[in-house]
């Protein structure tokens, strides 16, 4: 992975922000660290006397994000929230908000409370792809453990305040100063120091480091064939459009890739194993559509039941989302991506096609294993990331 850092335009920032916002750019750049909104980062700062955590806000994106897109939340809040024993969603996202110094900035990303606990002053978290990849392996935990030996390594809990809470139980004798990172399994990877550029290295390092790994151990030759079809394109926008309620949008995907990937045997269960990072859900559900055959009404039917046997197995007080897919994939020909756009449409093909590589790598390592179906639901209904949809 090659790392972007310019000293000439790093010299141009005049603050810690200023920086804090340039090395953030530099990580949302590049789609292999984060997607679409993923990853955060934070820079601490005294501000009139007091330490102040300005955090990436919920909403912007890594690529594009701004000073104003950095939340100011006071220090001492967030650590006091993590030694909580309990601590509801909504208190949470209240009690940031209450402890932020700058009323019209954003909310505070739901890693807050997390970023505060790190004792250094820059704090990168990105969902890199290689390391992801590598723990949704059946031998993840062994294969990480032996790549990292100097990172502090957290088996999957639910991000936001539990996340953090598990943390701060970890590292209460912990000399920070004695591990290199953060992995949390099926999630993503956290760097940090206290020089911007450090921690921007850190984490390119780390991520090559994994990278070459998979170019050691997990190659993947894609073959492929195009296929002939009967599928009929404007039938699947018609009928998906008075299932979602809405004029539907596709984005077709028939790279070698996609056409590789449509082709594998026992195709229903190989596609079915679940995202590659915890919010990918939001924008993909869980498992697409699988097309092996034209009865394009029969197998929504199957599908939309089969997703409210999942919504009734584990909903307590919750809203049924609509259960309609929002990707399928048609046997031996093309991966197809709905949404009410289509930059939508492309976003939810986005983060498709760095699951199915990462998928197919997982694969020579042992097997692909995502999160489970009760973690899967929790992050599918959690409120707070259907809120980053809403907005």
């Amino acid at each position: 992975m090659d790392n972007l850092y310019n000293e000439d335009k790093a010299q141009k920032c005049k603050t810690d922000l200023d920086l804090r916002v340039y090395t953030s750019n530099l990580l949302g750049q590049n789609d292999e660290l984060v997607l679409h909104g993923g990853g955060n980062t934070s820079v601490k700062s005294q501000v009139n006397g007091e330490e102040i955590l300005f955090v990436k806000g919920s909403g912007w994106d890594l690529a594009s994000i701004k000073k104003e897109g950095f939340a100011p939340v006071k220090m001492d809040a967030l650590l006091a929230m993590a030694k909580e024993a309990d601590l509801t969603d909504i208190e949470m996202v209240k009690r940031q908000r209450q402890a932020m110094i700058d009323e019209n900035a954003p909310n505070p990303s739901v890693e807050a409370i997390l970023h505060a606990l790190i004792p250094f002053k820059f704090v990168d978290h990105t969902h890199a792809d290689a390391i992801v990849t590598i723990s949704n392996a059946v031998t993840g935990k062994e294969n990480i453990k032996k790549l990292f030996p100097n990172f502090l390594i957290v088996d999957y809990v639910m991000p936001g305040f539990i996340l953090a809470h598990e943390i701060y139980k970890m590292t209460k004798d912990l000399d920070w100063k004695s591990i290199d990172g953060i992995i949390l399994h099926n999630h993503g990877i956290f760097t940090f120091d206290d020089n911007a550029k450090k921690s921007y290295d850190k984490m390119i390092a780390a991520v090559s480091k994994a990278e070459a790994f998979l170019d050691e151990n997990a190659v993947v030759n894609i073959e492929h064939k195009y296929m002939h079809s009967d599928c009929n394109i404007m039938k699947i926008v018609k009928v998906m459009s008075r299932l979602k309620g809405y004029d539907v949008s596709i984005n077709i995907n028939q790279t070698p890739l996609a056409a590789f990937y449509a082709s594998q045997e026992n195709l229903q269960a190989f596609a079915s194993r679940g995202v590659l990072t915890p919010e990918h859900i939001i924008r993909t559900k869980r498992v697409p559509l699988i097309m092996e055959d034209t009865n394009l009404e029969e197998r929504l039917e199957e599908y939309m039941k089969a997703y409210e046997d999942y919504f009734e197995e584990f909903a307590f007080n919750k809203v049924l989302l609509n259960p309609a897919p929002n990707y399928m994939i048609i046997k031996n020909l093309a991966v197809i991506s709905f949404g009410k756009t289509r930059q939508e449409a492309a976003i939810v093909n986005d983060i498709v096609e760095h699951t199915m590589l990462a998928v197919l790598r997982a694969d020579k390592l042992g097997g692909y294993k995502s999160i489970s179906l009760k973690d899967s639901f929790d992050m599918e209904y959690w409120e707070l990331e259907q809120a980053k949809l809403k907005k």
